[in-house]
């Protein structure tokens, strides 16, 4: 039913993690993001940010064509209410859901990725920019963390997008010099998600490309030294 064009990153694990719980059928489509494979043609065609994740809905809910949506959020947003499930209905648990997911695409997600680049990927080690990040993604821990003191999951009582589409960032906590332990309600819940059947389905999906380099040096050119002329050239 759905046509998973998918890396295992952060980003692509939040949409194999609906999957998984939502229970829909799904085939996946590698995206060798550090062979270029988002500069292909026919995956541009549809995803035109050169990103993963994106995907193909083959039957839609209005019986129609078969819809692509790119960007992980709006995949997130389009899989929730295509099937009813992990977005409430009523209009303020719905409003609590988008104000996280929309928290994580702005903030948790872009400030953890150059937390990445800065002390992972960049050839120079600047230490002005390596705290910078860290700190801001120990802040934004500690948002998080506050947000679910009281609560079970980050809306609420119930499970959601919103909890799908961060603990992906929180997984490698120890790559952006963070102390999960320092964070007791996140902590519990990052330790519940990681416990739910379908969390551990959707990673061990992962694991017939993990055993690829996630980024070789040849990759850090294309992912890392981007412009408008470059993508046109691909």
């Amino acid at each position: 039913m759905i046509e998973l064009y998918y890396w295992p990153t952060p980003n692509g694990h939040k949409i194999t993690m609906f999957l998984e719980e939502a229970g829909l059928d799904y085939t996946i489509h590698p995206v060798n993001i550090s062979a270029g494979d988002q500069f292909k043609p026919e995956f541009l065609a549809f995803s035109p940010n050169n990103r993963m994740p994106a995907i193909i809905d083959l039957h839609p809910a209005d019986g129609g064509e078969p819809i692509t949506v790119f960007e992980s959020g709006a995949i997130l947003v389009y899989l929730a209410e295509k099937t009813g499930r992990f977005l409430p209905a009523d209009t303020r648990g719905r409003k609590t859901v988008l104000e996280w997911l929309f928290w994580q695409m702005a903030g948790l997600g872009p400030m953890a990725g150059q937390n990445h680049h800065f002390g992972v990927y960049a050839p120079e080690k600047l230490p002005y920019a390596i705290n910078r990040y860290v700190n801001e993604t120990n802040r934004l821990y500690g948002v998080l963390d506050r947000r679910l003191e009281g609560r079970a999951f980050i809306a609420g009582d119930d499970y959601s997008i919103a909890d799908m589409a961060c603990y992906p960032w929180i997984v490698p906590w120890k790559r952006q010099q963070q102390n999960l332990d320092d964070f007791a309600n996140l902590r519990r819940w990052f330790d519940a998600i990681r416990e739910r059947p379908a969390t551990q389905r959707a990673y061990a999906r992962a694991d017939a490309y993990s055993a690829q380099p996630a980024v070789t040096e040849e990759g850090k050119k294309l992912l890392f030294g981007q412009t408008a002329s470059s993508v046109r050239q691909n």
